[in-house]
């Protein structure tokens, strides 16, 4: 388990580096800090799963990948994904010095978020 909390460590950071210049990215398109975050929470979703599916949770195996997995990988990241949107919205009210530099807000949120991702990923999506 140690070895797939690490790896799954590793898949969120990954996730966290597509989720912040997604969100840079959709801040300069003009979405804003919220609209923005939402775009840029599902672009790594869809990074974390391939990584986590392939490398954390099952390496080795060869599988196609599944819509239902995918599905259900969304849901339990959302649940994790609900706490990391208030954490990250939360801090976004704390201080200018954030709202100028919200790096540092995904990054609160991403802590908040991470345990229930991987005990949601863990024991109901890659379940095997």
């Amino acid at each position: 388990m140690v070895r797939q909390l690490f790896r799954f460590g590793l898949a969120g950071v990954a996730g966290f580096v597509v989720d912040t210049v997604v969100l840079y990215l959709m801040l300069f398109l003009g979405l804003g800090f919220y609209l923005g975050r939402l775009v840029s929470f599902f672009c790594a979703v869809w990074v974390t799963w391939h990584i986590n599916r392939n490398y954390s949770f099952a390496p080795g195996q060869k599988t196609p990948p599944s819509w239902q997995e995918w599905w259900r990988y969304l849901l339990a990241m959302s649940l994790g994904g609900a706490v990391n949107y208030l954490a990250y919205s939360a801090s976004l009210q704390m201080s200018d010095v954030i709202r100028a530099h919200p790096v540092y807000a995904v990054a609160v949120g991403s802590l908040a978020g991470m345990a229930v991702n991987f005990i949601s990923a863990k024991w109901w999506v890659f379940k095997r």
